[in-house]
């Protein structure tokens, strides 16, 4: 028998932890010290912050959080996670990218992010006064412009994890948008998640979100059982804007086909008053 196959096999976990090991050292070497206030002068064996000075900036032990990059089977909590993506600067992408590794869940509405190209927010930002926002298939919000903050839903204010417009219309009433036809506009979201869901059974992101929604919504879960099916509508949709009133908006869907399931909704004004209205609150 030869020494490679008597050695015991890796498990997912042991891959997982390997990947976690070396996600945590590349992204604290692209860090320079003087970007977060420490001197850049002395004796560096290797690129980058060293690891006691991650966990100075993230308030953790230094032993922890070496075990941690180390790969070592130790349990980790959510808060801590967050500190070290804050300290290590991570972007939306990889912040979810290490809860993963670390098999933490991200919360009611984990979202499945794709590295959105500069030039997509570009495009939203010129299109200005008219809300846009970008969506993938399970309607996650990728991305947004400034005037779909301000007329539909402020989504700068929303935590990272819980910008999914399911989430947020059939749970969160803090964030709930106040479209007048509310009924129609919820009966076709879930008959468009369940088609899209039919390409993600057994996915997990997709289970955690559809039986978080089904315990946390009994509308939802009523919706649910009606095994409607619905492809994404550009009907004219009516907003009641607490500060200009009622705005009548077409909802135009642009598919993003180089990104895969993601499309762009542009809400374009249906009469001169809307026209009047989105100017005033943008520009104002």
């Amino acid at each position: 028998m030869s020494v490679l196959s008597s050695m015991p096999a890796a498990t997912d976990k042991d891959e997982r932890r390997r990947a976690l090991s070396a996600f945590l050292r590349s992204r604290r070497e692209r860090i320079q010290p003087e970007e977060v206030g420490f001197a850049p002068g002395g004796r560096r064996r290797t690129p980058g912050l060293r690891r006691e000075e991650v966990a100075q900036l993230a308030g953790v032990g230094v032993t922890w959080y070496t075990w941690l990059e180390q790969g070592r089977d130790i349990n980790v909590s959510a808060q801590v996670l967050e500190a070290i993506s804050r300290t290590l600067r991570l972007d939306r992408l990889e912040r979810n990218h290490l809860y993963t590794l670390a098999g933490i869940a991200l919360g009611p509405a984990r979202s499945e992010n794709i590295a959105l190209p500069g030039s997509v927010q570009k495009m939203l930002d010129q299109l200005s006064p008219y809300p846009a926002q970008v969506l993938n298939s399970r309607y996650d919000v990728l991305a947004f412009n400034d005037a779909y903050c301000q007329v539909v839903i402020d989504v700068d204010a929303i935590p990272l994890e819980e910008r999914n417009l399911l989430w947020l219309t059939f749970v969160s009433d803090e964030w709930r948008c106040n479209f007048a036809d509310s009924d129609s506009i919820k009966q076709h979201m879930v008959a468009g998640y369940r088609v899209a869901l039919a390409d993600h059974l057994g996915e997990p992101s997709w289970q955690d979100l559809t039986e978080r929604l089904l315990a946390s919504s009994p509308l939802f879960a009523e919706l649910w059982e009606r095994y409607d099916v619905a492809a994404p509508s550009g009907k004219l949709k009516v907003l009641n804007n607490e500060r200009v009133g009622l705005l009548r908006m077409e909802a135009v869907s642009l598919w993003l086909s180089q990104l895969g399931q993601v499309r762009s909704t542009v809400y374009t004004p249906a009469d001169a008053e809307t026209e009047a209205k989105l100017r005033l609150l943008v520009n104002d």
